[in-house]
């Protein structure tokens, strides 16, 4: 069932329902005033009687029959019985439609007016008090013009009812249909959107409504969708181009090794330039595997808590027996506030931050003249900062930003061995952690890195 049948149907069931409790409430209020009208014309008949048959100037009661028997405001089956103060009768119009009983008229005596039904006739008894006697009158008779009115409102009623779910169920069909009208839009839009166009969008329109809201959220995601695309192919291009150099090489040396007679220290030689190839190789998969697992979704990625002080430490202890020449200056600044374990501890994976501060300072040592690094940690606020400092080549304020791109090297790499990896694996770290990464270098401060990440 579509939506718009699906909407159409309880905006009908709606509506039918509170229109049903309307008219059952309009019939109803007409019945009520009806029945309250008719008892108080009984009343007056009760009254009336009293007042002829009872009081000091009485009618003779055959005389009152005759009237009221050719009266033209006689209500239809007309009765009226008289008892006196033992139950007695001592009146009745001539007709027989009613049957009063001791328990109604003792009931009458106590409360002095009581109103009852039997069938479709109303009846009403009085206590009327003539020169300290006190008489029982009942008014009884059939309110049939009555019925019949309130029967015909009813059935007006119920048309009605019928006419107006059928207008609203078309009007809901034609409503629904223009509101969806959108969504149907939309609909066609995104069967036009493939792999190979992804840069069509929505057309949002000029309404601020909710279908707005969505077709704003699918460009944005449409958007999100296109840069990984764009960043996905850029990857495997320039991962194809730096797999390629080495398998080349590679290549070519086995072939040349095949080809020549070699003296087995030549074939050595070229063993050991074969597995220099393949190590940098080795390292540069790892290095893109890295990567792809930092590109992942925060929620799929492990978090617990890090103790940054220690793992800093550990980072410098490792990487000072990885590269014995380095010297990593590790300073922790004491801030303004009582130290404790939980000062320096955040929420993150500590092998990814491991990865990445491990970069930051294998770089520094590389790059620098004599391979010296200054690693600061500091709080600021509700951040924890590490700062990694090194004397080596300016990196230019145009390439700041691109070194943190796959592939990407600042022309201050020189003749420095390396990929372009390892920062953007930093980086992608870093914001899988909610932190970011900044650079600053000049000629007279230096190169610093400076981490920063939520406490």
């Amino acid at each position: 069932m579509s939506l718009r049948t699906r909407l159409t149907l309880l905006f009908t069931a709606i509506v039918s329902l509170l229109l049903a409790l309307f008219c059952g409430f309009l019939y109803q209020l007409a019945e009520g005033y009806r029945e309250r009208q008719f008892q108080e014309r009984l009343r007056a008949e009760a009254s009336t009687a009293g007042q002829l048959l009872l009081s000091q100037e009485r009618i003779d009661p055959a005389l009152y029959k005759v009237l009221d028997k050719n009266h033209l405001t006689v209500l239809p089956e007309e009765e009226i019985i008289i008892y006196n103060s033992r139950n007695r009768l001592v009146y009745e119009s001539g007709t027989d439609y009613l049957t009063i009983t001791p328990n109604h008229l003792h009931q009458i005596r106590q409360d002095r007016q009581v109103a009852w039904r039997e069938s479709n006739r109303q009846i009403v008894g009085i206590l009327f008090t003539n020169h300290q006697l006190p008489f029982v009158i009942v008014a009884s008779a059939v309110d049939s013009y009555g019925q019949r009115t309130v029967a015909n409102l009813g059935q007006l009623l119920g048309l009605g009812w019928c006419v107006m779910i059928g207008l609203t169920g078309l009007a809901g069909w034609f409503f629904a249909g223009r509101m969806l009208r959108p969504i149907s839009q939309i609909n066609q839009q995104i069967d036009n959107i493939t792999v190979s166009n992804l840069s069509l969008r929505l057309s949002e329109g000029s309404h601020r409504d909710e279908i707005n809201q969505l077709a704003q959220r699918f460009n944005r995601m449409l958007n999100r969708l296109e840069e990984a695309f764009r960043l996905q192919r850029s990857f495997v291009s320039s991962a194809s181009h730096e797999l390629r150099t080495p398998l080349t090489a590679i290549t070519g040396q086995v072939e040349v090794a095949l080809l020549a007679d070699d003296e087995p220290e030549e074939l050595r030689a070229t063993l050991r330039s074969i597995l220099e190839d393949v190590r940098g190789l080795n390292r540069m998969v790892n290095g893109l595997l890295s990567l792809a697992n930092a590109s992942v979704d925060i929620s799929t990625v492990p978090m617990g808590l890090v103790q940054l002080d220690t793992l800093l430490d550990q980072i410098r202890l490792e990487l000072k027996r990885i590269q014995p020449e380095y010297t990593i200056d590790l300073r922790i600044d004491s801030p303004n506030m009582p130290v404790s374990p939980a000062t320096w501890q955040l929420k993150g994976n500590e092998t990814l931050l491991r990865t990445a501060i491990l970069n930051l300072l294998d770089n520094g040592g590389k790059f620098s003249p004599d391979h010296t690094v200054q690693v600061q940690l500091s709080r600021r606020g509700s951040t924890i900062c590490v700062t990694v400092h090194n004397t080596g080549p300016v990196i230019d304020q145009d390439q700041q930003t691109l070194i943190f791109n796959p592939f990407q090297r600042g022309r201050n790499a020189g003749s420095q061995p390396g990929h372009g990896i390892g920062l953007a694996l930093t980086e992608r770290i870093i914001r899988l952690h909610q932190g970011q990464i900044q650079v600053d270098s000049s000629a007279e401060a230096g190169t610093t890195f400076t981490v920063i990440l939520p406490h």
